[in-house]
């Protein structure tokens, strides 16, 4: 018989014995994990992953796990995957999802086919538990870029301190991802509040050089393209030092020593003016 057949039979002959023992294989191994996986949800996903492992070896070569009539496998073990993440589970705790299996299969195959058992269980789950691996670290990279962006934009808020007035306070490095952010934030704010001047506050960067000029300088541009004036304030005396020191052209760019300052020139420019009593 050939070997997609034996597999196929076996799984399907043996399938009350093979789920039977893989969630006692599952329990012990994710005894860890309680908490934030039940046991009914265990059953459920263990039930329907047997399901499509059946269907699918019955028309299709295990060797081949990239072909499209293993789509649904795959699809199921990258689903499986993106949760795990999500629920905060690690790579090994979701792979035992796969290599728990490798022991019922064995030992149903080896009731069947003898010798051979060992080659064909290991030979399929190792593959499985390498695109469950692969689906979880793609997952997490997922989520962990999501989360880095949502930091960004968390990081940048925009905050309007008067009528045409804006303010954008920086904590931390500037780089080529934040300035993006930064000037998304900043323009799309522009556009909402019809503001005409905008405070760039840099007193929370720890350090300025060539490179936080230059993105400096690439967002007052792009202000400036919209209609709307730039001041950075927070400019401390070593950042005026290192900037002067790096040769920088910040000519034509107002800057001021603290937020105060700005927010004072800033109202001053927009016809605003405050009288002592």
């Amino acid at each position: 018989m050939a070997t997609k057949g034996i597999l196929a039979t076996t799984l399907h002959k043996n399938r009350p014995a093979i789920q039977a023992q893989w969630l006692k294989e599952l329990e012990q191994a994710t005894a860890s994990v309680k908490g934030r996986l039940s046991g009914a949800e265990l059953r459920q996903q263990a039930s329907e992953f047997l399901d499509i492992l059946i269907a699918t070896a019955q028309t299709e070569d295990r060797g081949d796990l990239n072909g499209a009539g293993w789509t649904p496998v795959r699809t199921f073990l990258e689903d499986l995957s993106r949760r795990r993440v999500l629920a905060g589970f690690s790579s090994d705790e979701t792979a035992t999802f796969i290599f728990s299996l490798k022991r019922p299969i064995f030992d149903a195959l080896r009731s069947e086919c003898g010798s051979d058992a060992g080659q064909l269980s290991t030979e399929l789950i190792d593959k499985l538990g390498l695109q469950t691996i692969k689906a979880f670290q793609a997952s997490r990279e997922e989520v962990i870029g999501r989360q880095q962006m949502e930091l960004l934009e968390l990081s940048t808020p925009v905050v309007k301190l008067w009528d045409g007035i804006l303010a954008l306070p920086m904590i931390g490095t500037l780089d080529s991802a934040r300035t993006q952010i930064v000037m998304e934030s900043l323009l799309q704010k522009i556009v909402e509040t019809e503001s005409q001047i905008a405070i760039i506050d840099i007193t929370g960067v720890p350090t300025v050089d060539t490179l936080v000029a230059q993105h400096l300088l690439k967002t007052v541009t792009a202000l400036r393209l919209m209609g709307a004036d730039c001041i950075i304030s927070g400019v401390r005396p070593q950042i005026a030092q290192t900037i002067v020191h790096l040769g920088v052209d910040l000519q034509g760019v107002t800057t001021k020593a603290n937020l105060a300052d700005a927010l004072a020139l800033a109202l001053k420019r927009t016809g605003v003016a405050f009288t002592k009593q």
